[in-house]
């Protein structure tokens, strides 16, 4: 293994007891290595015993269960964020009429890419048994989650201080850090219990459609359009964005030219364009609401919507070539309506004691599922009001030192960063040092899930080798068929097109079908102007799901390796119903 030098954030030690980790949904909330700033910020935020309770609330979990701490429940492995699969696959054999298969499928679409579950003696316990019971039995008397609208409060209150809070000290940047740590770790507590209770009730209203009514794939259609999605809201924005240059001649001329100097090309036509100016009004509003947002937005140094405007220029440059057509409100409808006949059709088929359940897991899989976009939107909010603080102490000490740069604060630990912002040009060896660690790590792609030990980095494939489809992969051929999970039901074929960084989705349009390495709600406005999406990695709790879910677009996800086995520009049917893509051509 090459040598990486001692980078504090490199490697965590696996679990004895649950020693099976995945990237399978944490792969989407942190596609990139981890910085040691954001990781280490994020450790001293969040407590093992706040974790622990948040298990042990459920009454699944027993204190033996946490001993190990934070291993048990996910970890930082070759700088990437793992998640602990063995111990869900322990919750799956203590809760009556779950299996393992199903758990992995809805969380992690972990199924066929995890070593199998190794039985232990302690993986059935009785009393957590009877917890689960109860647990979901909670599920039914859901009808709101408490706090919702309080939280959304205290974020909406901290992101309109923004410009107060940058023009304070050193010492008060400092001080607003830690105090954002607190804030930020209690919403994200919430924003993982509700999590946990989604998929729980998801898997609920599965098993009752399965067991009595003969469609397991129901339970998608049945959330299908159920509006007040947050993680929708900003491909919505985007289209009547995109929709303004579509009618406009000159906004499209300007879209034309290309994406250098755009914005400022714009600004200087209000005077003149009445459209134009119209659009800056738009789009100054539509990057202060969802600033917080973009590829990678857990992590504080990643840029967001809100740092680089271009990126949500070249989203809009991809919705504007879509045809009505590809209207979301006008797609929500439409599924909305279908969700309304499939609910209807439901009730009708069952009787007494089964409709009283069904009408329980339903509202349950609603609010819950509409709660979890909502707590990610609030957390990622705040996040990025951290994200801000710790640009403007990079950028003062940037100034202040000796040949560094704005970003080389991500690469300095939280409990190094008071000594790092008062002398920053003595932290120089060391950033060189863990910056080489990073660079090489991010070459390359870390495995799916791995059992007991991390394999050496140095032997993970190279990312461009791993995700497209070159000499080097076995192309699929026509006829071929590819197995996924399905995401959003529907049938649509395309063209394919591999796009492995949202902000550079080439020709992407009308007549594609998106196939990504991964999705979070930075890629979830390029569903609009495409016909069906298809991701490598995903279960039926990721966002990829959630979103197409909401926007009407058949997708199927957990179709492992598609970004290297699909060619570009191969011709495909995307069933999402059932969870297949076809190679027509």
């Amino acid at each position: 293994m090459a040598d990486l030098g001692p980078v504090m954030y490199l490697t965590e030690r696996p679990s004895t007891r649950f020693p099976v980790y995945t990237r399978g949904n944490v792969g989407e909330v942190y596609p990139e290595a981890v910085y040691p700033l954001s990781f280490s910020m994020a450790r001293s935020a969040v407590t093992v015993e706040e974790l622990a309770a948040l298990m042990l609330d459920t009454r699944m979990v027993t204190r033996s269960d946490v001993a190990e701490g934070f291993v048990t429940m996910g970890g930082v492995f070759g700088g990437y964020q793992y998640l602990n699969l063995s111990l869900q696959r322990v919750l799956a054999v203590r809760a009556p009429g779950t299996s393992i298969e199903e758990s992995d499928a809805t969380f992690f679409s972990s199924h066929d890419l995890a070593p199998p579950h190794e039985p232990h003696p302690d993986d059935k316990n009785l009393r957590a048994s009877i917890g689960a019971v109860r647990y979901v039995l909670g599920l039914l008397r859901v009808t709101e989650v408490e706090g919702l609208a309080e939280e959304r409060e205290l974020a909406t209150a901290w992101r309109d201080r923004e410009s107060e809070i940058l023009e304070g000290s050193d010492a008060e940047l400092l001080a607003t850090l830690d105090e954002l740590g607190a804030i930020i770790s209690s919403l994200f507590i919430h924003h993982l219990d509700t999590t946990n209770r989604a998929g729980a009730a998801l898997q609920l209203l599965a098993r009752i459609c399965k067991e009595q009514l003969g469609d397991k794939g129901l339970a998608l259609t049945l959330l299908g359009g159920i509006g007040e999605v947050d993680s929708a809201l900003p491909s919505i924005a985007l289209w009547r964005l995109g929709r303004m240059v579509a009618e406009d001649s000159e906004l499209t001329t300007m879209f034309d030219d290309g994406p250098d100097g755009l914005e400022e090309r714009i600004s200087a036509s209000v005077e003149t364009n009445p459209a134009a100016s119209d659009f800056c009004d738009a789009f100054d509003s539509f990057c202060f609401t969802h600033a917080a947002r973009g590829q990678n937005e857990w992590e504080t140094a990643s840029q967001t919507w809100g740092t680089d405007r271009t990126q949500p220029l070249t989203l809009i440059d991809r919705m504007r070539s879509a045809g009505p057509d590809h209207d979301p409100v006008v797609a929500a409808k439409s599924l909305s309506a279908k969700r309304e006949a499939a609910i209807t059709d439901a009730r009708a088929r069952l009787r007494g004691p089964n409709r009283w359940v069904f009408n329980r897991a339903l509202r349950a899989a609603t609010v819950l599922s509409r709660a979890r976009e909502r707590s990610k939107t609030t957390v990622v909010d705040v996040v990025h009001v951290s994200r801000l603080i710790i640009r403007e102490l990079g950028r003062r000490t940037a100034e202040r030192g000796r040949g560094g740069t704005m970003f080389d604060i991500w690469f300095v630990g939280y409990d190094e960063l008071v000594d790092y912002v008062a002398k920053p040009d003595t932290f120089g060896e060391v950033i060189a040092e863990r910056r080489a660690a990073r660079d090489f790590i991010v070459e390359r792609e870390p495995p799916f899930a791995f059992a007991e030990e991390l394999p050496p980095i140095d032997t993970w494939p190279l990312r461009a080798s791993a995700n497209v489809a070159d000499d080097s992969n076995e192309l699929a051929r026509p006829g071929d068929v590819l197995a996924g999970v399905p995401g959003c039901p529907g049938v649509a074929e395309g063209r394919a097109r591999i796009v492995l960084d949202p902000t550079d989705p080439g020709d992407l349009g009308p007549g594609d079908v998106l196939v990504a390495p991964h999705t979070d709600p930075a890629w979830t406005p390029l569903f609009v102007p495409v016909e069906a999406v298809v991701v490598n990695v995903g279960g039926q709790m990721s966002h990829a799901v959630i979103v197409a879910r909401e926007l009407g677009q058949p997708c199927v996800v957990a179709v492992t390796g598609a970004t290297g086995c699909i060619a570009d520009g191969a011709r495909i049917r995307v069933d999402g119903t059932v969870g297949t893509i076809t190679i027509l051509d």
